[in-house]
C-alpha cells in the first residue's frame, strides 16, 4: 500500500538549544502547503506507475496464453547506452542488440534477428519500440509492440513498398497485412544476419493505442485484434508477475508450462534420478501455479513462484532455497556456479528469490529455457 510521507510536527533543537519560532505570513503558509501537496501527489503518482509498462503489456495478453515474455526496449537502450532513433542505421541497431545480448537481456524477444530489416524497411524496430510482449498458447502466438506516437499511415507505406498484401478493410487500423509473398531475402541492405521471424508474417496496426500486432497466423491475429485486452491471464501467472517490480526483460509461465517445459520431465533418466534425490533431501515441495523470472535494471535476476496458498509458499521458500544452491541436473554443474542466492521470501501465496549472476553467466536465458530443478513440480 502506498504510504504518504509523514511531515515533521515537532520543533527541532540543535545542540540542546531550542530554535526561535518565526511565524510566516498566512499567504506564504498557504502557498507552501499547496506546493507540498502537489509534490506529494506527484511522487505518489510516480511511485504508482513504476513497472507500468509490464502491467500494461500483461493486460493485453490473451487469456489462454501459457507462456508470456516481456522486453522493455526503452530500458534496455538506456542500460547499454544506445542513443537510437528512427534514423539510426541497421548496423547501429545490431550493435545495440549485440551489447544487450551480452548482458542477457534479449532472450525474451522475437525481434533481434530481424532488427536490421525492421529498422530499414518496416519503420520500427528495437531501436524505436517502447516495449514488446510475446505470448504463446495452443491457439497461436502473438507479438505486441508499443510505439509511442505511432504514424500508422507511414507504416502502411512501408509495408506496401515491401510487397505486403493489403487488407481489404482498414489497412491503417486493425486490418491484417499478409507478408507470405514478400521476398525478404532480397532486402540485403538491412545489416548483418537480418532474417525475418515467422511471427512477423501477418501484421496489424492499432494507432489509437500506439500498438503493432503480429503473428504467424492470419486468423489468430485477426481474432486478437478484435478481442485484445478482453481477457485476463491465469491468476497464478499474474500473482507471480506482480512481484517483478520494473524488469528489463521477463518470462511469465503458467504451472503446466513450467512443469513440462522448464522442469525436468524431458531430462535424462540419470538426471531425473539425481533430481529426485535432491528433492527428497530438501523437503516437501508443491506444484507451481505460476512462474516468473526477470532481469532487473541493477543486473540481478528475480524469480517468483505462486502456490495454492500461503502455507505452501512458506514451505516451498525453504525447500526451493535449498535446491537453488545445489547441483543443476539437466544443465550441468551447480547453481552456485551461475549465481549467488540472495533473499528468499514468502509473502501470501508467492515465493520470491533474488539471484545475483556471476560474471559471464546468462542466468535468465539459461534457466528460463532449460531444465530448472527449483521450479520442479
Amino acid at each position: 500500500m502506498l504510504r504518504t510521507p509523514q511531515l515533521l510536527s515537532r520543533p527541532r533543537t540543535w545542540a540542546g538549544r531550542s530554535s526561535r519560532v518565526v511565524r510566516a505570513h498566512p499567504l506564504l503558509t498557504i502557498a507552501v502547503g499547496v506546493v507540498v501537496v502537489a509534490l506529494v501527489i506527484f511522487l505518489a503518482r510516480a511511485w504508482a506507475t513504476r513497472g507500468g509498462d509490464l502491467d500494461e503489456a500483461l493486460r493485453l495478453a490473451p487469456a489462454e496464453a501459457t507462456r508470456v515474455s516481456f522486453t522493455d526496449w526503452t530500458g534496455i537502450r538506456e542500460r547499454v547506452g544506445a542513443d537510437l532513433d528512427a534514423d539510426s542505421t541497421p548496423e547501429e541497431v545490431h550493435e545495440m542488440i549485440d551489447e544487450a545480448y551480452t548482458k542477457d537481456l534479449t532472450s525474451t524477444s522475437v525481434l533481434p534477428d530481424a532488427s536490421g530489416l525492421l529498422q530499414q524497411h518496416f519503420g520500427w524496430s528495437p531501436a524505436t519500440l517502447d516495449w514488446e510482449l510475446y505470448t504463446q498458447s495452443t491457439e497461436g502466438a502473438l507479438m505486441v509492440g508499443h510505439l509511442e506516437d505511432m504514424d500508422a499511415d507511414h507504416l502502411v507505406e512501408q509495408l506496401t513498398s515491401m510487397g505486403f498484401t493489403a487488407p481489404e478493410d482498414d489497412p491503417a487500423d486493425g486490418g491484417v497485412w499478409d507478408g507470405t509473398l514478400v521476398p525478404f531475402s532480397n532486402f540485403t541492405d538491412s545489416g548483418i544476419d537480418s532474417t525475418i521471424s515467422p511471427q512477423l508474417t501477418y501484421i496489424a496496426f492499432l494507432p489509437e493505442d500506439d500498438l503493432i500486432l503480429a503473428s504467424d497466423g492470419r486468423r489468430y491475429l485477426s481474432d486478437q485484434v478484435e478481442s485484445l485486452g478482453d481477457g485476463d491471464l491465469h491468476e497464478p501467472m499474474t500473482d507471480a508477475a506482480d512481484r517483478l517490480d520494473d524488469p528489463l526483460s521477463a518470462f511469465v509461465y503458467d504451472g503446466d508450462f513450467t512443469c513440462t517445459e522448464i522442469g525436468l520431465g524431458g531430462a535424462s533418466a540419470a538426471d531425473q534420478d539425481q533430481a529426485d534425490g535432491l528433492v527428497d533431501a530438501a523437503g516437501d515441495i508443491n506444484p507451481v501455479g505460476g512462474f516468473a523470472m526477470a532481469a532487473e535494471p541493477n543486473g540481478d535476476v528475480r524469480v517468483a513462484m505462486s502456490f495454492e496458498n500461503d502455507d505452501q509458499a512458506r514451505t516451498n521458500a525453504d525447500t526451493r532455497a535449498k535446491l537453488a544452491v545445489g547441483p543443476a541436473p539437466g544443465q550441468g554443474g551447480t547453481f552456485d556456479e551461475r549465481f549467488e542466492l540472495g533473499k528468499v521470501a514468502a509473502e501470501d501465496e508467492v515465493v520470491t528469490m533474488q539471484l545475483r549472476p556471476k560474471d559471464g553467466t546468462a542466468v535468465l536465458s539459461d534457466l528460463a529455457n532449460g531444465p530448472l530443478l527449483f521450479a520442479t513440480c
